[in-house]
């Protein structure tokens, strides 16, 4: 990113007072330039928005898997460098409480006490309650010791922030596959009415799924709403065993 030298706008919200314990963040403005500060003084910057700060290459005979994800969240791709960040990218997607995010969101300083260290986090979530959460994925087999420490600095960084961190490392097999079926539904061209409005009075009360889907018509021209709306959480299912035809849904709170 261009003009490194920039500080840190000043941004609306609460954010902690002073510098946290020597972190310092930078992220991209929408001109594409860079803007960078200490870490406390970033508490309302919408990084949900924001650009990416690093680039996703894409070149013959690499090893990662970059490419864009389309959410549905945001209404925009999000870019990603490996398949389990395309999963993460996508359990972002169907989680009903985060409102936005972001793909490599910022850049993270810090000094380990013996020399400058910086990380990207892989994603920036914002929570439908105002709170972020900032997200790395990586195999385990794949952290190695100074990853290790990376992530336990950027973990320091959001308790002081009063943001949540994880590390993703995977996701449940069956969990996973439930929700890369639905994904393909999570388009709101397939909230077409009267279907929509059917389906959730036929599922009031819980009942498999290809039963309240017969009742409302044809399942080949009933199933895309249907599946758009467990995307969704207007109708719930249990995704930890495998959907098919006679798994139980749900209105909400049913």
């Amino acid at each position: 990113m261009a003009g490194s030298g920039t500080r840190l706008r000043a941004v609306s919200g609460c954010a902690p007072k002073g510098h946290l314990q020597g972190f310092d963040v930078a992220f991209a403005d929408p001109d594409g330039g860079e803007v960078r500060g200490p870490l406390s003084e970033a508490g309302g910057v919408a990084f949900e928005r924001v650009s990416p700060v690093r680039r996703f290459p894409s070149y013959r005979g690499q090893r990662s898997n970059p490419g864009f994800y389309y959410s549905e969240t945001n209404g925009a791709h999000v870019p990603f460098e490996s398949w389990l960040e395309r999963d993460e990218a996508m359990a972002l997607d169907f989680d009903g409480t985060v409102v936005g995010f972001a793909a490599q969101p910022l850049w993270l300083f810090w000094s380990d006490g013996e020399r400058a260290r910086s990380h990207a986090p892989d994603f920036f979530a914002r929570m439908s309650d105002g709170r972020g959460v900032l997200i790395d994925c990586r195999p385990a087999e794949r952290i190695k010791p100074r990853d290790e420490a990376a992530f336990a600095a950027t973990g320091r960084a959001c308790e002081q922030m009063g943001w949540g961190y994880r590390l993703v490392s995977g996701h449940d097999p069956v969990w996973l596959a439930n929700v890369v079926w639905l994904a393909g539904y999570r388009h709101r061209r397939h909230r077409i009415e009267p279907t929509v409005s059917a389906l959730l009075a036929a599922f009031t009360g819980p009942r498999p799924l290809i039963e309240g889907a017969r009742s409302v018509g044809d399942p080949i021209a009933v199933l895309p709403a249907l599946y758009h709306l467990l995307w969704s959480g207007e109708l719930v299912v249990d995704l930890a065993v495998r959907l098919e035809g006679w798994s139980i849904v749900a209105g909400v709170g049913r």
